[in-house]
């Protein structure tokens, strides 16, 4: 039963991400530099929780929490305390009811709801019906497995239930530092992600299973400030770090000239997109080079642009000419766009490109590293550029993202559902912005118009990645605000983007 809650307003999150590994090392750090014992921290986060769930759903009269035998099982206990105290009705399911927890803390949670006169129920009872607010308490961050009996009993029972779902940290079955779902995991409405946001809860399979994303520091924003961040968090607040209003006086030479190459027979449409996409974005002269078929259709659909025919001749003036290069969009794999590939390959100077789509391919069999490149795999493309499978892509996207660019240098993007992007120095991203409406024809065209456009406008490559990625994906939250996602065409995005690409206009 889907039970997803859209949102796209992500901007209470914090930019820092952390694996789980370091967010124990942050809970000791509390323990050690603030007195603060791990009992205290399960009270708030049990309160956290509550509190959210009171203001979600304030009129849900009987809770049914779902507890496990670790610090998650602990804070659900916490959260069922403090509701049966507020007159709330509460079913809880233990799946160690009658054993200890594995933790300390946990221990003292549970006698305290038994304290308080609650009750502990083994999880294959008969729910009750009048059931109006799950919380998942189950497994936490720190399984790295499928769940067993009786978890995947109790998962099962969340998700064919009709109540909505509140999941604490994260929902039970879903891996933290990589999203990935080896077996059932609850799918929630709501998320609390707490002291710190996790990999998993924005990459691989979370979308599908996080709802909205909420987050509390359990007061220790101190500790989190003086901490560098493995990972950052970039959404559509942060665009005014890298586009910023024009000058007076600019003309379009100051914005660059960008050569885009691609369109075999066919494909014309992929190249088209791609240069419009740069257009719009705010690329100063955008001169495209394409099968001899192609120039006409694409000049009589978007006059603004130069084209002509792809040939050595041609190219080879024309990468001279250029600030900017960008190659793969429709190019095929004929001979006619190897050979164009094995040009631009080849040339010597400096000049910043991008290569997508069937340069990728061509990249995946003629490897070589560049640090003037970005290159925008998705997962398919990514697992030919590293002769792997697929799976083992989505199981680790943010190494297979530093493999990448290790192996081929310069910047990777690779696109997904939370867009991960690192450079050669081993700096990761993930990109917070964009839906399922994407999942259609063309959008990675956009995607690579819009960042050979920055470049050209002298954005860094880095800095044109991370802008290129956040503007695509907030137009595209843009569009689905507007008609929704089924049938959102790569298209639509070019009517909207002007609102994330002129910072005047941004906010109105």
């Amino acid at each position: 039963m889907v039970k997803q809650s859209i949102n796209f307003d992500r901007s209470n999150l914090p930019q820092s991400v952390f694996n789980v590994k370091t967010v124990k090392q942050l809970e000791c750090k509390a323990i050690d530099t603030l007195g603060i014992t791990m009992y205290e921290l399960m009270l708030r986060a049990g309160q956290a929780c509550y509190e959210l769930a009171r203001a979600q759903w304030p009129e849900a009269r009987h809770w049914l929490i779902a507890c496990g035998h670790g610090n998650n099982g602990g804070d659900g206990y916490v959260i069922a305390r403090l509701a049966q105290a507020a007159g709330i009705n509460i079913t809880l399911l233990s799946c160690n009811s009658s054993s200890n927890l594995v933790n300390q803390e946990a221990n003292m949670a549970r006698n305290a709801w038994l304290s308080a006169g609650g009750m502990i129920y083994d999880p294959d009872i008969i729910w009750p019906e009048n059931i109006d607010l799950i919380i998942d308490a189950l497994l936490g961050t720190g399984i790295n497995r499928a769940p067993i009996a009786p978890y995947n009993h109790i998962i099962n029972m969340i998700n064919a239930h009709c109540a909505p779902v509140l999941a604490v940290d994260i929902p039970s079955g879903l891996m933290a530092n990589n999203g990935i779902t080896p077996g059932v995991a609850v799918i929630a409405n709501h998320t609390l992600s707490i002291l710190a946001l996790k990999p998993g809860q924005l990459i691989g399979k979370a979308r599908d299973y996080v709802g909205v994303l909420h987050y509390h520091d359990l007061g220790l924003a101190i500790l989190l400030t003086n901490i560098k961040a493995p990972i950052i968090r970039y959404s559509e607040q942060d665009l005014v770090r890298w586009i910023k209003p024009r000058r007076s006086s600019m003309h379009k030479g100051d914005n660059g000239r960008l050569l885009l190459i691609g369109g075999d027979l066919g494909t014309a449409g992929a190249i088209r997109m791609t240069a419009e996409a740069a257009l719009r974005s705010g690329a100063g002269l955008v001169y495209v080079l394409t099968h001899e078929n192609n120039v006409t259709p694409i000049l009589t659909a978007r006059p603004e642009l130069m084209v002509d025919i792809l040939n050595e001749k041609l190219l080879k003036k024309a990468l001279a000419w250029a600030d900017v290069i960008g190659i793969g969009p429709g190019l095929g794999q004929r001979k006619w766009g190897q050979k164009a590939l094995k040009i631009v390959s080849g040339n010597k100077n400096k000049k910043p490109m991008i290569w997508d789509a069937d340069a990728l391919n061509w990249l995946a069999r003629n490897h070589d590293n560049r640090q003037n490149r970005i290159i925008t795999p998705h997962i398919g493309e990514a697992a030919r550029l590293l002769n792997v499978s697929i799976s083992e892509i989505e199981n680790d996207l943010i190494y297979s993202a530093k493999t990448l660019a290790q192996r081929y240098g310069g910047v990777i993007v690779l696109k997904g559902a939370g867009t991960v992007i690192v450079s050669e120095t081993g700096n990761v991203v993930i990109i917070d912005v964009g839906n399922a409406g994407m999942a259609t024809a063309g959008m990675g065209d956009i995607l690579s118009g819009i960042i050979a456009s920055f470049l050209s406008q002298k954005l860094k490559l880095i800095e044109a990645a991370y802008a290129g990625c956040v503007v695509h994906g907030a137009t595209a939250d843009a569009v689905c605000h507007q008609r929704g996602m089924r049938g959102m065409l790569a298209t639509d995005l070019l009517k909207l983007m002007w609102q994330f690409v002129n910072p005047e206009t941004r906010d109105h």
